[in-house]
């Protein structure tokens, strides 16, 4: 079984947003029992990751950590075409992922207790961003 959906998801700027009911809503509607489910931002200055979702502060301290690594308008970045966040943007999304794989088991995502699915967005003004859900297996 091959399922493909492409969903929009609106972000208010930087940002990290909560996508694992998306996730799951696909995995679920699909006829997959075991399998994996690929997810796919198309973007060069968004990204996703997995990590804890039971404390937002987690989230929080992320952002903040990322802005201490990547500063935005830092001198050494000429790419400023679209404003002193967007080689920034592009050097978050290269050091994080564009793409991620979620094993399916029983027919339902094999997170842990604790993990979520997220995007995060790395441009300060608010953006569409499109994911790609691809669910393999039977």
């Amino acid at each position: 079984m091959l399922l493909q959906k492409k969903i929009t998801v609106a972000t208010p700027g930087r940002s990290i947003i909560d996508i694992t009911p998306h996730v799951k809503r696909f995995v679920s509607g699909g006829s997959v029992q075991i399998g994996l489910c690929n997810i796919y931002i198309h973007h060069t200055s968004a990204s996703l990751f997995i990590n804890e979702n039971a404390d937002r502060v987690v989230r929080d301290d992320l952002e903040r950590f990322m802005s201490r690594l990547v500063r935005d308008g830092d001198p050494i970045f000429k790419h400023v075409d679209e404003g002193v966040d967007d080689m920034s943007a592009h050097v978050r999304s290269v050091l994080t992922a564009t793409s991620l794989n979620i094993p399916i088991t029983k027919g339902r995502c094999a997170l842990g207790t604790w993990q979520g699915v997220f995007l995060w967005e790395h441009r300060a003004a608010n953006h569409s961003r499109s994911i790609t859900m691809t669910l393999l297996g039977e």
